[in-house]
């Protein structure tokens, strides 16, 4: 097998991981790749063992508009920079794959370039798709082209010219030799070239050993795209759909529906690249109506088959939000020292971290086979293999059974169960999920987390409702069950009359948070803590502004 049917994945933007600027000065390189090693570190305790890492060369702004594909893009250092990162994932046990943008290029692409300068004359005309010289664009070339999404900024490669395909092939071979990459994810993958992709399926074969190709893909029969000719996989953007609006609108049958077809689709064993949210699309915490759901999205997206992967600073409970068309809150700075002890302090890491490493332990996870056990609007249980997976998304305690035999551990809560007559008796709390693993397989397959982290058996994320999910989506977050006993005292933050709230300072927002808060009712020690931990200002804004 594979290293990357094992794999559970992070997902890094490095521009807005590291605060790099918006826009390319085309200056001297900032080493800002460097200050991104404690990630590293943070992705290694956390269970991860792989790392989908871009865009990461010259470009002009975001990225995805390609100026010069063998530099790393000044804002984020330089190619010893990139060698040394790739180097210490992988001294952590971390594969790394990158972006590769080969639809299209920046406008200060070499060839493009040449062509807005000898027109007909320059050898590069047949680069781009549809260059008419008779024709024109807002930054008055004198001749139009295809472009990607409507942008011109995006100038589309003509991937039927054997020069375009031969210039690509020698960027990879680079990347491969220069940085170690382990395999690519290919941007707009559902608009590249059939013949494109097979060229690059049959580099991938020669370059490394399990070279992974994995594209970008949003709509569409997935195995158009993943077949031993073409691509390995692609984003399950129809299940990302699926786990977010299976809970908002608690229908349990649309995940397990979404699951069956796309297994029916594709050859048995093929995993495609599982996701709840990445540098598009809105944070999963922002998605939820009810922030509960966190916990039993997660699970289902650690347990149902495929690769699972996170995106940088959701696994802390990060929210982000489309603001006016920009994906920029969607893809923030996050200060290093955060991570530090995120997988032992945040409730959301613990949670995260528990079921990487259980996905990257216990087998049953990444080969077993899925049976669906029990399903119903609220309710859902499946096995893969021996292991028993079920989740409820109702605002009240659920009780089933499915077919089960012998003892079993529930991961989350620590408890035991036992079968009983073939069944296993499940009661789930609201808004909870439990992993079931045999007693025997639990003591071998579900220890590997450090000693640290072993000790903490019982719930790890012990969310549960006091609240509808509309109350949950008018306050502005999901609701607590807390230990610590209740408290309406007043912050002692002072906050000046008449400041907006993009005027105000993270310790004014989170006061300003909390004192909302305590209108609508009383606020826990732990309400308070979920506050404070969150010190960024565009999701604090994002938070006050949520209340009415």
């Amino acid at each position: 097998m594979a290293w990357y049917d094992e794999a559970v994945f992070y997902h890094i933007y490095p521009l807005g991981l590291s605060g790099a600027p918006a826009q390319n000065a085309y200056e001297a390189p900032v080493h800002r790749l460097r200050e991104l090693h404690p990630w590293i570190d943070h992705m290694s305790r956390m269970g991860f063992t792989a790392l989908y890492i871009g865009p990461l060369f010259e470009s002009v702004g975001h990225g995805y508009e390609t100026t010069d594909y063998y530099k790393v893009d000044s804002r984020l250092g330089t190619n010893e920079d990139l060698k040394e990162f790739v180097s210490r994932c992988h001294e952590k046990g971390i594969r790394v794959i990158l972006d590769g943008v080969f639809n299209h290029t920046g406008r200060d692409f070499f060839a493009f370039k040449d062509v807005r300068e000898h027109r007909e004359n320059s050898p590069y005309k047949d680069w781009y798709c549809h260059v008419d010289f008779w024709g024109n664009t807002e930054y008055n070339d004198g001749f139009s082209y295809e472009n990607w999404g409507g942008y011109n900024l995006l100038a589309r490669l003509n991937q039927r010219n054997p020069q375009v395909v031969e210039y690509i092939l020698q960027v990879i071979r680079f990347w491969v030799s220069e940085f170690a990459i382990d395999g690519l994810r290919l941007d707009a993958a559902d608009v590249l070239d059939f013949d494109f992709m097979r060229a690059l399926r049959r580099l991938a074969n020669e370059v490394k050993p399990d070279f992974w190709l994995m594209g970008e893909v949003i709509h569409g029969e997935y195995s158009r795209w993943v077949n031993p000719q073409m691509l390995h996989a692609v984003t399950d953007y129809a299940l990302h759909k699926a786990l977010y609006s299976g809970h908002n609108d608690h229908n349990y049958f649309e995940i397990a529906h979404t699951v069956k077809r796309t297994m029916d689709m594709l050859p048995g064993g093929t995993r495609l690249y599982n996701f709840v949210d990445n540098h598009d699309v809105e944070r999963i915490i922002s998605k939820l109506h009810n922030r509960a759901h966190y916990l039993p999205v997660h699970v289902l997206l650690f347990t149902l088959p495929g690769i699972p992967s996170v995106y940088y600073g959701s696994e802390l409970g990060l929210e982000g939000r489309k603001e006016w068309g920009s994906d920029a809150s969607l893809r923030p700075y996050i200060d290093p020292a955060v991570c530090r002890n995120a997988d032992t302090d945040n409730p959301y890491a613990r949670l995260i971290s528990k079921l990487a490493h259980l996905h990257g332990s216990c087998p049953d996870l990444v080969r077993g086979d899925y049976r669906p056990l029990h399903l119903t609007t609220g309710q859902f249980s499946f096995a893969r293999g021996s292991v028993i997976v079920a989740v409820n998304n109702e605002d009240r305690d659920a009780s089933f059974s499915v077919e089960g035999s012998g003892v079993y551990k529930g991961i989350l809560s620590g408890t035991e169960h036992t079968a009983s007559d073939g069944r296993l008796q499940i009661e789930l709390p609201p808004c909870q999920a439990e992993i079931f693993l045999p007693v025997s397989q639990e003591d071998s397959q579900a220890g590997t987390a450090p000693e640290s982290r072993k000790a903490q058996d019982g719930p790890l994320f012990d969310f549960s409702v006091k609240s509808s999910a509309s109350e949950d989506a008018e306050n502005g977050l999901g609701t607590a069950k807390e230990s610590a006993e209740e408290s309406t005292e007043p912050e002692e933050t002072v906050i000046p009359d008449g400041l907006s709230y993009q005027e105000m300072s993270v310790e004014q927002l989170q006061a300003v948070i909390l004192q909302k808060m305590s209108r609508n009712g009383p606020v826990t020690d732990q309400m308070r803590r979920e506050v404070r931990q969150n010190i960024w200002r565009d999701s604090l804004i994002n938070w006050a502004n949520s209340f009415r």
